[in-house]
């Protein structure tokens, strides 16, 4: 199974004010391309040719360095996507809101605590709301790394390099972090994920 590119499941400008046209064109048509097109250069002639990117993703990390680093940009980069939508974020899901109440304390102290794992990325990388050993953990990542490497599931993450937020918001990575979480989380692929999770 070779990396392909998938389309974006909105227009490029469905997400302004919070995300802009230029970001997601930069984002999207560049970086994430770049990821598959190099991705699928080191795959070719390797032992993980034809595994799944979650499969490709665990076998190549610790292993071979420059193949999960594009491996890993690329499954992070297919559930951003999805992980945002046209007038998202507002209410959460039940089932996720009950699990987060229990979990991580109550859905205002997750919130706070998911945008400061972002902030407290030090330079490129990703936070995370994953499962792990059956309870919500939020999680950050340097560079490409995310929670499958570390025993987790990924349920949403946040990209906090800097080509997914400079364009619109300069160095406020803060308030990237917020306008993500209060304004385009598509929490039904959040609940949809957290419902395949063992």
């Amino acid at each position: 199974m070779t990396f392909t590119l998938p389309d974006l499941p909105y227009a490029y400008d469905a997400l302004q004010p919070y995300m802009s046209k230029e970001t997601l064109e930069f984002h999207h048509d560049k970086h994430h391309k770049a990821y598959v097109d190099t991705g699928n250069n080191l795959l070719k002639g390797s032992e993980l040719e034809g595994k799944s990117v979650e499969e490709i993703v665990k076998a190549s990390y610790g292993k071979n360095q420059p193949l999960f680093n594009n491996a890993g940009q690329h499954y992070n980069h297919i559930h951003f996507w999805q992980w945002m939508k046209p007038n998202g974020g507002g209410a959460i899901p039940g089932s996720i809101e009950k699990r987060i109440e229990s979990d991580l304390g109550g859905v205002e102290k997750f919130k706070a605590d998911f945008v400061q794992a972002g902030i407290g990325q030090f330079g490129s990388g990703w936070a995370w709301l994953a499962v792990k050993n059956g309870k919500l953990e939020i999680m950050k990542t340097p560079n490409g790394e995310n929670p499958l490497v570390h025993g987790a599931e990924p349920i949403l993450g946040v990209d906090v390099w800097e080509h997914s937020y400079y364009i619109d918001y300069r160095n406020r990575r803060p308030d990237y972090l917020k306008a993500f979480i209060e304004n385009l989380v598509n929490w039904e692929h959040v609940e949809e994920m957290l419902s395949k999770t063992a």
